[in-house]
């Protein structure tokens, strides 16, 4: 069946989540080929609506109108560690996480199981209203055809995705040459496709605890040839820090020294980085992007962001690999930051609320300029339906307080992406979630062997 020309969302309660927010209650939206044409009272929007050909209208029936959420740094394959245990004695520290899980993990990945274990977050995804995410992806036994086999993946559930390999010298100097050739070849791929409007490319670089100088300057140059963003893990342990002493310098430093730091880069953590270091992000306007959970679980401290921000950082949320619950997110944020600094006045809603949204728009406009993480007219259509009825007044100052402490991801009903629905009254409508469960368990058990045979 045709895509409809014209949806009207009507009769719930909509949240622009725009600066400045508002709320209206009552409320639709109208879309016109992908994008939000119009929104206000219901009232004014049917008598604009009337004569509208080839209208469908979806009936929000009072449940909250909200723009879908953006997560700004994601690792797909992760999603293979879930129950998987660590032989041994628990990891003492991050570097033994790494060497123990992440770096045998996607050694263990083949094409197949890169496929399946972005699928099945990609279904998560869909379920808990995300449908923006840009992706950190790793497997040095399967590095050609990669990001093809996401891109595949991401298509199928009609999502958008901003997909990088991660370049590495820990897997010898061909690995790493490999992996910028699988950067370049998928973004000159992007580029001959008109219908891959949904994807995007960036190079991806590990962190600079594992990369030389020379493959830092090729990853650079690279990315300069073909404008693509960087993206990168920045200062998450101090084991980065601790091993750019070598150089003679701090790691937000040495990349930019080398040229690595600009308005599109995106430095995934930035927990142990410097006052310095901080003033050199804000002057080189890179983006930042913080994951409350991942750094919770790995031990590794908690990011400055106040800090950050008061300096004019750009600083959004990511999950790390984490389950696609930006609301889970963004409550683990505020409470974290909340006892990390013995202080109830710490973070807030509000700010939580500015990093998940107008923040993470900024960040994925790095890739689709007119992206705006909000419900504003001409922004892309990328909206939820979360069946939450407040009990307590809801307007346009205090919503943030509401998407922390009422609502959570199981309650969205409906996921819309650039104007085409995704999901309704929660059954997916582009993926088979059972089929892809099954299949995703053959191929984890594949990859959990070959990690215990390591």
């Amino acid at each position: 069946m045709a895509q409809p020309e014209y949806m009207l969302i009507a009769h719930g309660t909509l949240i622009t989540m725009s600066d400045p927010n508002l709320v209206i209650d009552d409320g639709g939206l109208l879309i016109r080929n992908g994008q939000i044409a119009d929104l206000g009272m219901m009232d004014e929007l049917n008598r604009r609506c009337r004569e509208l050909p080839n209208l469908r209208t979806l009936d929000a029936a009072g449940k909250l109108i909200l723009p879908a959420n953006i997560c700004a740094h994601t690792h797909f394959y992760g999603a293979f560690a879930r129950g998987m245990a660590i032989p041994g004695e628990p990891p003492r520290n991050f570097i033994e996480v790494l060497q123990r899980l992440w770096w045998r993990l996607d050694r263990a990945l083949d094409l197949e199981g890169v496929r399946y274990s972005a699928l099945v977050c990609l279904v998560d995804a869909i379920k808990h209203g995300t449908t923006t995410l840009i992706d950190h992806h790793a497997s040095p036994e399967a590095i050609e055809g990669a990001l093809d086999a996401i891109a595949e993946a991401v298509t199928q559930a009609g999502l958008r995705a901003a997909l990088c390999y991660e370049v590495t010298d820990r897997n010898g100097l061909d690995g790493a040459k490999r992996g910028i050739q699988e950067n370049v070849r998928f973004a000159r791929s992007l580029a001959t496709q008109p219908s891959a409007h949904l994807l995007a490319a960036a190079m991806g670089i590990h962190a600079s605890f594992t990369v030389s100088d020379e493959t830092l300057d090729a990853c650079v140059e690279a990315a300069g040839q073909l404008n693509l963003p960087i993206h990168l893990h920045v200062a998450e342990d101090p084991a980065d820090e601790e091993d750019s002493r070598r150089y003679g310098m701090s790691v937000v430093e040495r990349l930019d020294a080398h040229g690595a730091l600009k308005e599109d880069t995106l430095c995934a953590h930035c927990i142990h980085i410097s006052d310095r270091e901080m003033d050199l992000l804000a002057e080189r306007r890179a983006k930042v992007t913080h994951q409350p959970r991942s750094n919770m679980n790995n031990g590794v401290g908690v990011a400055r962001i106040g800090d950050m921000l008061a300096r004019g950082i750009c600083v959004g949320l990511g999950n790390d690999g984490f389950s696609n619950d930006a609301f889970a997110e963004m409550k683990v944020c505020d409470l974290l930051h909340k006892v990390h600094a013995g202080d109830p006045r710490a973070m807030g809603a509000d700010v939580v609320a500015r990093l998940a949204y107008q923040n993470n728009a900024s960040i994925a406009q790095c890739f689709w300029p007119t992206l705006s993480g909000s419900l504003t007219i001409g922004s892309p259509a990328d909206v939820i339906l979360v069946d939450y009825r407040p009990f307590t007044p809801l307007h346009a100052e205090n919503a943030p307080w509401h998407l922390l402490f009422g609502v959570h991801g199981g309650m969205v009903t409906h996921t819309l992406c650039n104007g085409r629905l995704l999901m309704a009254d929660r059954v997916l409508l582009t993926l088979d979630e059972k089929e892809i469960a099954a299949k995703a368990r053959e191929a984890a058990k594949r990859a959990w062997q070959r990690v215990a045979n390591m």
